[in-house]
């Protein structure tokens, strides 16, 4: 048997005990999916018939708004009432190591020790929108394990984490009072993702202002036919606002599963995730082809002495990669 069959054999036995709630391996079936090892797509494709059943939630805003603390709390009100967590947190990367820069258990000192609880830090690894490359075969791994509901925690970057809305069932934008005065400038990104807002730390000074913003705000450009976005304050710390949030989040699910939204919002997800892929594959073998380095070296001096295009050197790349047979073929099959 070679190295490769063995680690698939590896990897068909984690899958089994996962599949029979074995934490561990869990564990290291998400470290195999975020190595993006050869086996990744083989377990990807065994856990999928096994996904499906959790509710999936994205919390999103800018930095230091209070998103780790947010899903602390709406996490310790989930375990609550019995239901279990995945909980996926997408960090800067180290520029030294590759890793997520802050630790599972020193954001969330809260949960980190629950059973019920399942914490994995991400690093993006130059992903801008939000979220890592493989956060959402993570989820998956999340959701064939058995949780019930996996929470998304984003990066903080801004108008960029839209990924949010293709990963997320639910999504929740964060914001604080001092948000106010740039909500505006954020209506063409994060304003129009929203299913619900928050304005965290709302002890502090013009919560209520931020407030009547948003909603200001929401009456121009909301487009969701039958669901007003709410607009709730909380202060996460204090645990303030947050069985309220539940209660929201419980309602959207509920509008969304007798829309048959939900449904759609899965479809779209799958879809994502194939384009994605396909994306991911031609752009590795184009640029795994040794062929193509040498050829650019060659082409981008014969450019800049004016013989050819950057376009032309891109229909030779395609046309070395086979890619324009191949189109020929499938036309020649219609």
């Amino acid at each position: 048997m070679d190295s490769r069959n063995l680690k698939s054999g590896k990897s068909k036995e984690l899958v089994s005990k996962l599949l029979e709630g074995d934490r561990l391996a869990a564990a290291r079936l998400i470290s195999i999916i975020e190595d993006d090892s050869v086996e990744s797509s083989d377990i990807v494709r065994e856990i999928f018939p096994h996904t499906g059943r959790a509710y999936r939630i994205g919390v999103t805003g800018p930095p230091g708004v209070g998103k780790s603390t947010l899903v602390d709390r709406l996490t310790v009100t989930l375990r609550g009432e019995g239901v279990t967590v995945g909980i996926i947190a997408v960090d800067p990367t180290s520029p030294f190591s590759g890793g997520a820069l802050l630790g599972d258990r020193v954001r969330m000192t809260d949960i980190g020790m629950d059973d019920g609880v399942f914490i994995r830090s991400m690093a993006t690894r130059g992903n801008l929108g939000g979220l890592a490359k493989t956060t959402s075969d993570v989820a998956d791994v999340f959701d064939a394990f058995g949780k019930d509901v996996i929470l998304f925690e984003t990066v903080g970057v801004g108008q960029s984490e839209l990924d949010i809305v293709e990963a997320a069932d639910t999504t929740v934008v964060v914001l604080v009072p001092e948000s106010g005065d740039s909500v505006q400038a954020m209506k063409a990104g994060l304003m129009e993702i929203a299913d619900i807002f928050v304005v965290n730390k709302a002890d502090r000074e013009g919560a209520d202002n931020a407030v009547r913003e948003i909603e200001v705000i929401l009456d121009m450009t909301s487009d969701q036919e039958g669901w007003t976005v709410p607009v709730l304050k909380t202060v996460a710390h204090e645990g303030d606002g947050v069985d309220a949030l539940r209660r929201i989040i419980d309602q959207h699910y509920r509008y969304l599963a007798s829309k048959e939204k939900l449904a759609e919002k899965r479809r779209k997800r799958v879809r994502a995730a194939t384009v994605g892929i396909v994306q991911e594959k031609l752009h590795s073998r184009v640029w795994n082809d040794p062929r193509i380095e040498e050829f650019l070296k060659k082409r981008v001096d014969e450019i800049t002495t004016g013989n050819g295009t950057p376009h032309s050197a891109a229909e030779e790349i395609l046309h070395m990669v086979g890619f324009y047979n191949h189109s020929e073929c499938m036309k020649g099959e219609q």
